[in-house]
């Protein structure tokens, strides 16, 4: 059967070159005319846009124009200041659509013919203007004389004239550029309906000479299912092996964590406070004699119980003993006050009554919350973080918010071990890990622990504080 398809492959193996060079070529022509068509398009409305612009401009100097002398005739009648809003309106608006009227006609047979209609306009509105200002003063006869006059209904007419020619001259624009659309419209109409005729023979010779690979592409499927089942099985047995590597590693990173708290609590604890009682019975003994060294040994004492401070700050970090002694919820209370002085943020905790009954889950909710508020110090920049503790969907659910300013978790590099260790310490005890942020939004983490069967007195671990021993069992 392969002696059969051999040909046809070779056939379909000289040909793809053509048949995809063919598929480039009219796809380049369809792009082509279709662009063709819309700039052409593009170009012919925005041009009538432009036209429809300088007749709005032309139609409103005329209809400030004339609402400012209706304007004034009601001003004039009454003598109530109210009428003359359109004046003041017509001062306003009039030299911003006399600039833009010559900015669109200027360089155009129309330049002349705008220039006059503004001189004009500015006149007529001068002369209103006037004429207000003679009304005020009392000046009967003047006004009178202006008004009766034929001076302003000259210059009123013209301007009228004016737009009017504009106006004519612009619809007839308008329509030349509709047609122009229309007629670039139909020509990528028919570009593209002929392009895509020619394309769908070329895609008919083709798909007939792509048939010879069926065949062996359904050879070469059942071959590729076996191999992936393969890998499949190769992948889940690696996994499995790795898990079980960073499941111990994990355990013996937390043991050694333990063990170095243990060292420093007992070794280090005790040469520090030997070393301040040595301090303090020295104080005593020179305090009365020499004033000099009695300062040096206070500052000595001072810097001890710094030393003794920090040694319980490492010890806490490396291996908390509240959440040994005194559980989930005091443990965490400790850390989240400890990091609110120290980092100078408003921090609210959220507790319920719901805890882990296994130490894992206790130890592994204990260091995603140091964790996420290491983070939060370090990168947040926020002021109000939020820690809460509950059950949901018969899961428990700690959740980490903070108003920071956030980030894009998918640009989040491989380097980020202490997130990466966050979801893998999470997802190794069979939860969930979530983390929800987005740049100025605030960043959530968010864990789900599933709910474990109360463990066995008998069987559970008993678990010490650093530098503590077990308490035997009574047999």
């Amino acid at each position: 059967m392969l002696r059969h398809i051999n040909p046809w492959l070779e056939g379909a193996s000289r040909n793809r070159g053509l048949a995809v060079g063919f598929a480039a070529l009219a796809a380049a022509a369809v792009m082509g005319v279709s662009e063709a068509a819309f700039w052409g398009a593009d170009e012919a409305l925005n041009k009538a846009q432009a036209r429809h612009e300088a007749r709005n401009d032309g139609l409103r100097l005329r209809e400030l124009l004339t609402d400012a002398e209706t304007a004034q005739r009601g001003y004039l009648l009454t003598g109530r200041d109210d009428y003359l809003q359109p004046l003041q309106l017509a001062t306003r608006e009039l030299p911003a659509v006399l600039s833009r009227l010559h900015g669109q006609y200027a360089s155009s047979e129309w330049e002349a013919l705008v220039a006059d209609a503004s001189r004009r306009a500015n006149e007529k509105l001068s002369e209103l203007q006037l004429v207000v200002k003679l009304y005020r003063e009392g000046s009967v006869s003047a006004w009178r004389g202006l008004v009766e006059s034929d001076i302003g209904r000259e210059k009123m007419q013209a301007v009228r004239d004016a737009v009017g020619q504009l106006d004519r001259h612009e619809l007839t624009q308008i329509a030349r550029e509709r047609d122009a659309v229309v007629r670039s419209l139909n020509y990528g109409r028919v570009g593209v309906h002929g392009l895509t005729l020619i394309s769908l023979f070329g895609l008919a010779i083709f798909l007939r000479r792509n048939e010879a690979l069926l065949a062996a592409r359904r050879q070469h499927a059942a071959e590729l299912a076996q191999e992936r089942d393969r890998l499949d099985r190769e992948v889940v047995r690696r996994t499995a092996e790795l898990t079980e590597l960073a499941r111990h590693l994990q355990t013996v990173r937390e043991d050694e964590r333990a063990h170095l708290a243990r060292e420093l609590h007992d070794e280090l604890g005790a040469l520090l406070t030997a070393a301040k009682l040595d301090v303090a019975r020295i104080r005593r003994m020179t305090r009365t004699g020499a004033p000099e060294i009695d300062e040096r040994l206070r500052h000595m004492s001072e810097l001890l119980d710094q030393g003794i401070a920090l040694k319980r700050r490492i010890i806490e970090d490396l291996r908390p003993s509240a959440l040994s002694n005194l559980g989930l919820v005091p443990a965490l209370e400790i850390l989240t006050t400890e990091f609110a002085q120290r980092s100078g943020l408003q921090l609210t905790l959220e507790l319920t009554d719901t805890l882990p009954t296994h130490e894992a889950d206790r130890l592994a909710l204990y260091r995603l919350v140091q964790e996420a508020l290491t983070n939060v110090m370090r990168h947040a920049k926020a002021r109000l973080v939020r820690v809460s503790l509950g059950e949901a969907d018969g899961s428990l659910q700690l959740s980490i918010r903070d108003d920071g300013q956030g980030f894009n978790p998918e640009t989040v590099g491989a380097g980020h071990h202490g997130l990466l260790g966050m979801r893998y310490r999470i997802e190794s005890l069979g939860g969930t890990l979530q983390l929800l942020s987005a740049p100025g939004r605030g960043t959530l983490v968010l864990a789900r622990l599933p709910r474990r069967p109360e463990p066995d007195p008998e069987s559970e671990p008993a678990v010490t504080a650093p530098g503590e021993l077990p308490q035997p069992t009574a047999s």
